[in-house]
Formats: C-alpha cells, sequence, structure tokens
C-alpha cells in the first residue's frame, strides 16, 4: 500500500472507517468485460478480496458496492458475499451514495471508497478515505490518500482489509485466530 498524502493522516482516517464502499469494474475486477454469443457479461473475481471482505463484515466494517455497470455476475458474487449494501446500474455515483446512506445511514468522513475512473471522483472527494490502484485514470491518483500495490481484480481489496483491519487494532487478533485454528 502507497500513501499518497501524508501517511500519519491517512492511518487517522483509516482508523475511523465503518464502511468501505467499492467499485467494481477496475477494482473487484480487473476492468476487462467480456461478452458472450448472446450478449452476456462475464468477469472474474479475485479470492483474496472475497475473504478480505468477510473479514471486515466480521470485524464491524461494512462493506457496499456502487458501480455505473449492472450484471447478473455482480448480483451473484455480491449475494456470495453477503454484500447487501448495492446501487449498480447508477453512473452518478454521488446521487446513489447518497440514496444509499439515507438507507443505512453513515457520515462520509466514516467511509472509505475505492474507485479507478472518474464517474469515482465526487464520492472520493468526500469520503473520508479515497482509495485507488495503480492502473486507475491519473486524476483519481492525484486525488487519492491511498494506492493500492496490486491492480483491480488482482487483490487490491483485500490489501485495503487488512489496512483498514490493521489500523482498527484487529489485524493480529485474526491472525493468531488462524495460526491456533480457530475460524477467520
Amino acid at each position: 500500500m502507497k500513501f499518497l498524502t501524508d501517511s500519519a493522516d491517512a492511518t487517522r482516517r483509516a482508523a475511523s472507517i465503518s464502511l468501505l464502499l467499492l467499485d467494481v469494474d477496475g477494482i473487484l475486477t480487473n476492468g476487462q468485460l467480456y461478452f458472450g454469443d448472446q450478449g452476456e457479461i462475464f468477469k472474474a473475481f479475485n479470492t483474496l478480496d472475497g475473504h478480505g471482505i468477510k473479514l471486515l463484515q466480521a470485524n464491524g466494517i461494512r462493506v457496499g458496492i456502487v458501480s455505473g455497470r449492472h450484471s447478473q455476475a455482480l448480483s451473484t458474487r455480491a449475494s456470495a458475499l453477503g454484500i447487501t449494501l448495492i446501487k449498480s446500474g447508477r453512473e452518478d455515483k454521488l446521487t446513489a451514495t447518497r440514496e444509499l446512506l439515507s438507507e443505512h445511514p453513515c457520515d462520509f468522513e466514516h467511509i472509505a471508497f475505492m474507485g479507478d475512473d472518474l464517474p469515482d471522483l465526487p464520492v472520493m472527494m468526500r469520503c473520508g478515505l479515497a482509495i485507488t490502484v495503480p492502473n486507475a485514470h491519473p486524476s483519481i491518483i492525484e486525488r487519492a490518500h491511498l494506492c493500492t500495490d496490486g491492480g483491480g481484480g488482482t487483490g487490491a481489496v483485500r490489501e485495503v482489509a487488512d489496512f483498514l483491519l490493521q489500523t482498527a487494532g484487529k489485524y493480529d487478533a485474526i491472525i493468531a485466530a488462524c495460526e491456533s485454528g480457530q475460524d477467520s
């Protein structure tokens, strides 16, 4: 994880996060879309990201999705991960986020948002912690607090999950539970 702003400030911001909102294409996936003969969309999701999401949920950090595109692949993956905070098929992500927050209250300062392209910028500029990936649009990288080492769809969300759990003081207990054979 690379700090793009003052590391102490970004760490302080991370410690107060109670909701992680994720873009999908370019964050949960590598951004590539595969189309079948019948027009269906196929996407690949990373299992490390999935386990990181489950760790966040198990440790009191909610996870949601705000995506400009809707697909059955997204619905299936979100359901498998128990993600119910979803606004998909929404190009205006700020309005979508505000709607989500009216249904599931949280102050913007307690939200971390992971995005990679210009439609994500309005939310990233208002949230408590703006996070991106190395292959994001340059304007996003310039404005983010953090940039993951890995690209979207390659465990970037897991990097963020581990960082949030570390700053919340929960990561060591998770590792200790794994070492002792307890569920994580």
